[in-house]
């Protein structure tokens, strides 16, 4: 059966369910990865009001939240009145202030931006003006100060970026879900959305949610609020929503870019003490093939870029070899050769902007003048989407007034 068919056949059960057998809630909230985690603590915390967060996976945050480079991000590449820059400044803020009340494993390690030749130092010079403009702390070093700082790399000059850092990601999810709990809000793995309407009687909306128990495969909600925070499926949740023809099935539809990432083969790999980034393409669809240090010390590279067709598709092989990624890094630090790369893992990104297309911000909306009120899109959440999530479910939680 297509899952045109299945989606249709869901929609109309979906439609006959009887309102007495329907769970209510005040907030749903599709997706359970950091995002929607922190969406769902924030409603949460609204006195009288009942939440619920459902996650397709065994687990929250096994897609997109947890395969990353765990780096909070000084929210310095993107355009000035973007989402996306606004979002990741008060997120930085707002993360390193939960970090530290919840105890939270993370470190303020700092960043530098590397440049190799005239056009990338110009390049840094711009971005330098940028952090001025955005009050972001930043500023230029040449090669003396890093050869003094950082003597395994290599670079004609450096922005360097105090406020960046790194964080457990698993461990923020974990707070964020007992948090979550402790506001007397559920979160159901294994529940996976399979069909969508409006529920006018009742102002508001239903879902079917296949839960995989045998006994009891299919639940049916009713909400008065929902957000689509399905990260790497939030267009299709939305496509659930509109009818055929509806410009979301265009203006929505997400592109997947996977990225590797390798481990250095001898341990934890070269002494160094901070974030590394190369300067990124033009339409900072990636921020290259970086130097992470994860919460143990250990050195990491990635991710690398590889556009795919399935937001599935997590393999590590098949993709740009070894010695392409080491050439990538060798650029900043020298001697890396593709033997003293292990690959480890991989993540997709889910991006709006199609390969080679221009910057495309995050969408977060809710959804009224498209017909939908109470319905909050959230769509193209990637990076810097872990920096953002709590800012973002600030914002959702103003939206949802």
């Amino acid at each position: 059966m297509s899952a045109r068919r299945l989606y249709t056949t869901a929609a109309e059960r979906l439609a006959g369910w009887a309102a007495e057998d329907l769970a209510c809630v005040d907030h749903l909230v599709i997706g359970g990865g950091v995002v929607g985690l922190a969406v769902g603590r924030q409603l949460a915390a609204r006195p009288g009001r009942t939440t619920l967060v459902v996650e397709k996976n065994r687990h929250c945050g096994m897609e997109t939240s947890s395969r990353n480079s765990e780096v909070i991000h000084a929210g310095i590449y993107y355009p000035r009145d973007s989402l996306r820059t606004r979002l990741c400044i008060e997120g930085k803020r707002l993360l390193y202030e939960y970090c530290e009340r919840r105890r939270i494993p993370h470190r303020r390690t700092g960043k530098w931006v590397v440049a190799q030749d005239d056009a990338q130092t110009e390049y840094l010079h711009r971005l330098e003006r940028h952090c001025a403009a955005l009050g972001v702390p930043a500023h230029i070093i040449g090669r003396r100060e890093i050869a003094a700082a950082e003597p395994l790399v290599r670079a004609r000059a450096a922005l360097a970026s105090p406020t960046s850092g790194i964080v457990d990601s698993h461990a923020l999810m974990a707070a964020l879900r007992q948090d979550l709990a402790d506001r007397g809000a559920d979160c159901a793995p294994c529940a996976e959305v399979v069909a969508l309407c409006r529920d006018h009687a009742a102002a508001g909306y239903r879902a079917l949610v296949a839960t995989g128990d045998a006994a009891a495969p299919l639940m049916a909600v009713r909400a008065a609020t929902v957000v689509n925070a399905a990260g790497l499926w939030a267009d299709r949740v939305a496509s659930m929503l509109a009818p055929p023809g509806h410009a979301w099935h265009t203006q929505y539809k997400l592109h997947f870019a996977k990225g590797r990432y390798y481990t250095y083969a001898s341990g934890t790999g070269p002494a160094v003490r901070r974030l590394v980034y190369p300067v990124p393409d033009r339409n900072v669809t990636t921020l290259g093939t970086h130097l992470t240090i994860d919460m143990a010390g250990a050195v990491r590279f990635g991710p690398d870029i590889e556009w795919v067709a399935s937001n599935t598709d997590y393999t590590t092989a098949g993709g740009p070899p070894l010695d392409q990624a080491a050439a990538a890094i060798a650029e900043y630090l020298p001697g890396i050769r593709a033997a003293d790369l292990v690959p480890d893992y991989a993540g997709i990104r889910p991006k709006l902007q199609p390969p080679g297309g221009a910057f495309r911000d995050f969408v977060v909306r809710e959804e009224s003048d498209a017909g939908f009120p109470g319905f909050v899109n959230l769509i193209g959440i990637e990076s810097p989407g872990l920096t953002s999530s709590l800012a973002i479910a600030q914002l959702v939680d103003r939206l949802c007034q």
